[in-house]
C-alpha cells in the first residue's frame, strides 16, 4: 500500500509571498529541478542554499500575506532554499509570531506580562476570554492570544495586533493603556496607533542619551544634522580607525545590555582579526520584560544609531551591518528603514561614504518573538536561516561569529554613547560616574512610581534619588525588581544603594537592561514570580537539559508552594529552588538558563512567597 503523503499545492499568493523575498524562478520550474537555466534566480543546490539566511524574512513574507505558514506553502519556500523541511520547521516552530496552523487573518497579542499584571492586564484578559472564548478562539476575521511583555511597561497594560492581507492590507500596531474598549476595537480592526512616548525629563539640558528625543523629527535628516549630527562620523574620519578604537577603550565604555563587557576590547579584537569580511550587529531585540530602551531609541533617534553603526564599523574594518528589530517593534523598524534609505540617498550610507573610501551598507533583521533572541548567537544563528539556539563558546563572535566570521556586537544603547565619546572625547567621558561605570546609564522605570518612563542619569545616582526623580512611589512599596526578569527583587534595604555595575555586583544583583519595576503592597508577588517562571519556561529555546527541565521544575516547585501544598515543608522546598538554580547557573549554555531563577531565588529571600505577604 502506497502512503506516501503529499502537502496540497502552494496557493498563487504563497508563491508571490515567496517570489517576493527570493526573485522569481526561472519560467518552466516547478517547483522541482530546474528545466531551464537563469543564473539570476536561485532555485535549488548549493547556489539556493547560500540564500539559507533568506528563511526568516520568507516566512514573515508567507505570514504577512496569508496570516500562517501552510504545509504547501513551507514546502515551496523549502524546495526554494533546498532546505530540508523539518528543518525549515524546526525554526519556524520556534517563533511565537510565527503560525503554522491556519488561524484568522487578524490577531491580538494581550500582554499579561509583570508589568501588564499589575496594571490591569488580568482583568482585560478576563473580559476577553468571557466576551471571545478562551485565548486562541476565532470571532470573525480575529483572535485573541495572551503575550509575554511587548516593550510598552511604561503604558501598561500593552497590546499587539497583525494584520495578514495583501500589501496594500498588511498592518501592524503596538499600543499602550490597552482597555477592554480598545482591545475590542481592535479585535475588529480599529486600534490605536502607536504615539510617541512622553520623555518625563525633556527639556534638561543634561541629557546626552536622550537630548534630541522629543526635540528633533525622527523622519528628517535635515533636523538630525542641523543638531549636530554625523558631526561625530566626519570626526571619527579624522581620528582613523585606530584612534576611534583608542577613544572608545579610554572612555571606558562598557556595554550596556547586561554582560558589561569592555566596548573597546570588543572592537580591539575583531578590528585586528585577519580574516574578513567583518560584520557588524546590533541587536534590538530587546525582549526582556520590563525593557523598553531601545525601543524608544530606535522610534525617536534613527539617524543616531545609524551614525554609531557607521562609525563602529568603520573603526573595526566591518564591510556591512545587520540591525536585528525585535517583531514586536513595528514603529521602531519603520523609522530605521526610512532612516537608512535616507541615509544611502544623502551618501552617508552606501559606498564613498562623505567621499571617503568607505563603504558601509544596513540591513534590517525582523525577529519573530523568542526571547532567546536577544543572545547574540542565537541571534546570529536567527539571520542565518538555522533554528534560534545559543552556540556553545569559544569560538567567541569577535572570532567566528555571524557566518563564521569576525563579528561585532553591540545593543542599541551601547552604541548611542559612541557618537558622544568620538565628539567630546575620552578623557571627558570618563569624568562622568564612577571610575569603574563612566557615563550615563538609561533605566527603564514602570509599575507603582509617579511618572513611568524612560529615564537618564549619571552613574552613581542611588535608587532613591532615581525614584525621586520618577516623582516617587505610589503606594507603600513592597520590592523593585532589577534587571528583568533574569534579575533580582530587592527592598527597601537597597534604596541608597549606588546604581553602578560594581555596588550592583557587590550587592549580589544587577542592572541587566536597566529595568526599575516597582511593586506596591497590593500586588500579589506568588502571581508575579509565577507569570517569571512561566516566561522563563516558554522561552527556553530547549536545546540543553538544564536549562529544559530546570525551567519546567522552577515552575513545578513555585506552584507547589502557591498552592499552599509543598513537598515536605516550605523550607525544604527553598532549599530545593537553591538546588535548581545552582544546576541552572553551572551548567546551562547560555544566559536565559544561569539567570532564569534569579527572581525566584532572590523573592524567596526577601520572603515574597511566604503567604504573609499575598494581597
Amino acid at each position: 500500500m502506497d502512503l506516501k503523503l503529499e502537502a496540497p499545492p502552494p496557493t498563487d499568493e504563497e508563491r508571490a509571498a515567496v517570489d517576493d523575498v527570493l526573485g522569481t524562478p526561472p519560467s518552466g520550474w516547478e517547483g522541482g529541478t530546474p528545466t531551464a537555466r537563469d543564473q539570476r534566480v536561485a532555485v535549488g543546490g548549493h547556489a539556493a542554499r547560500g540564500r539559507r539566511h533568506l528563511l526568516l524574512p520568507a516566512l514573515h513574507a508567507i505570514r504577512d500575506r496569508v496570516g500562517y505558514i501552510s504545509h504547501g506553502a513551507m514546502d515551496y519556500l523549502c524546495q526554494r532554499l533546498t532546505i530540508p523541511p523539518a528543518e525549515a520547521y524546526g525554526v519556524a516552530s520556534g517563533y511565537a509570531l510565527l503560525a503554522l496552523e491556519p488561524r484568522a487573518p487578524r490577531v491580538v497579542h494581550v500582554c499579561d506580562d509583570i508589568a501588564c499584571l499589575q496594571a490591569g492586564a488580568s482583568a482585560v484578559t478576563a473580559e476577553m476570554t468571557r466576551r471571545f472564548g478562551p485565548e486562541g478562539s476565532t470571532t470573525g476575521k480575529a483572535t485573541w492570544q495572551r503575550s509575554p511583555c511587548l516593550g510598552l511597561c511604561d503604558r501598561a497594560p500593552a497590546a499587539f495586533v497583525q494584520q495578514a492581507g495583501g500589501l496594500t492590507e498588511q498592518r501592524e500596531a503596538a499600543f499602550g493603556h490597552a482597555s477592554v474598549h480598545l482591545v475590542n476595537q481592535a479585535m475588529a480592526g480599529r486600534w490605536p496607533e502607536h504615539h510617541a512616548d512622553p520623555i518625563p525629563q525633556a527639556g534638561d539640558a543634561g541629557l546626552r542619551l536622550l537630548r534630541r528625543v522629543g526635540e528633533v523629527h525622527p523622519e528628517s535628516l535635515d533636523d538630525y544634522r542641523a543638531s549636530g549630527g554625523y558631526g561625530a562620523l566626519r570626526r571619527a574620519f579624522e581620528l582613523g580607525p585606530a584612534g576611534v578604537i583608542r577613544e572608545i577603550t579610554e572612555s571606558k565604555l562598557l556595554g550596556r545590555g547586561g554582560a558589561a563587557f569592555p566596548t573597546g576590547r570588543k572592537w580591539d579584537a575583531v578590528a585586528r582579526a585577519p580574516q574578513r569580511p567583518h560584520h557588524l550587529v546590533c541587536n534590538a531585540d530587546e525582549s526582556e520584560p520590563g525593557t523598553f530602551k531601545d525601543r524608544v531609541l530606535m522610534e525617536q533617534d534613527p539617524f543616531a544609531i545609524i551614525e554609531a553603526m557607521t562609525i563602529a564599523a568603520f573603526a573595526t574594518g566591518c564591510e556591512r551591518g545587520y540591525l536585528y528589530i525585535r517583531g514586536e517593534y513595528p514603529l521602531a523598524r519603520h523609522r530605521m528603514q526610512h532612516a537608512i534609505a535616507l541615509a544611502h540617498e544623502r551618501g552617508f550610507l552606501g559606498t564613498g561614504i562623505m567621499g571617503h573610501d568607505f563603504s558601509f551598507a544596513i540591513e534590517i533583521r525582523r525577529g519573530a518573538g523568542a526571547y532567546i533572541c536577544g543572545e547574540e548567537t542565537a541571534l546570529f544563528n536567527s539571520i542565518e536561516g538555522m533554528r534560534a539556539e545559543p552556540r556553545n563558546k569559544p569560538p567567541f563572535p569577535v572570532d567566528v561569529g555571524l557566518f563564521g566570521k569576525p563579528t561585532v556586537v553591540n545593543n542599541v544603547e551601547t552604541l548611542l554613547n559612541v557618537p558622544d565619546i568620538v565628539v567630546g572625547g575620552a578623557a571627558a567621558y570618563a569624568t562622568l560616574g564612577t571610575d569603574a561605570s563612566t557615563g550615563t546609564r538609561l533605566f527603564c522605570l514602570s509599575g507603582a512610581v509617579a511618572r513611568p518612563g524612560l529615564y537618564e542619569i549619571t552613574f552613581g545616582m542611588t535608587l532613591r534619588q532615581l525614584l525621586e526623580l520618577a516623582g516617587g512611589i505610589r503606594g507603600r512599596m513592597q520590592a523593585i525588581l532589577l534587571g528583568g526578569a533574569a534579575g533580582s527583587f530587592v527592598n527597601a534595604d537597597a534604596l541608597d544603594m549606588p546604581l553602578t555595575f560594581e555596588a550592583t555586583r557587590a550587592a549580589g544583583v544587577t542592572l541587566g537592561s536597566g529595568v526599575v519595576m516597582v511593586f506596591d503592597d497590593a500586588v500579589d508577588m506568588h502571581a508575579v514570580v509565577m507569570r517569571i517562571a512561566r516566561f522563563f519556561r516558554d522561552e527556553s529555546c530547549g536545546q540543553c537539559v538544564p536549562c529544559r527541565v530546570g525551567t519546567v521544575r522552577q515552575e513545578e516547585l513555585l506552584t507547589r508552594i502557591n498552592a499552599g501544598r509543598p513537598h515536605g515543608s516550605a523550607e525544604e522546598e527553598v532549599v530545593l529552588l537553591r538546588d535548581i538554580g545552582r544546576v541552572l547557573r553551572d551548567a546551562s549554555i547560555c544566559g536565559l538558563g544561569q539567570t532564569a531563577s534569579a527572581a525566584s531565588e532572590s523573592a524567596a529571600r526577601l520572603g515574597l512567597l511566604s503567604a504573609g505577604r499575598r494581597s
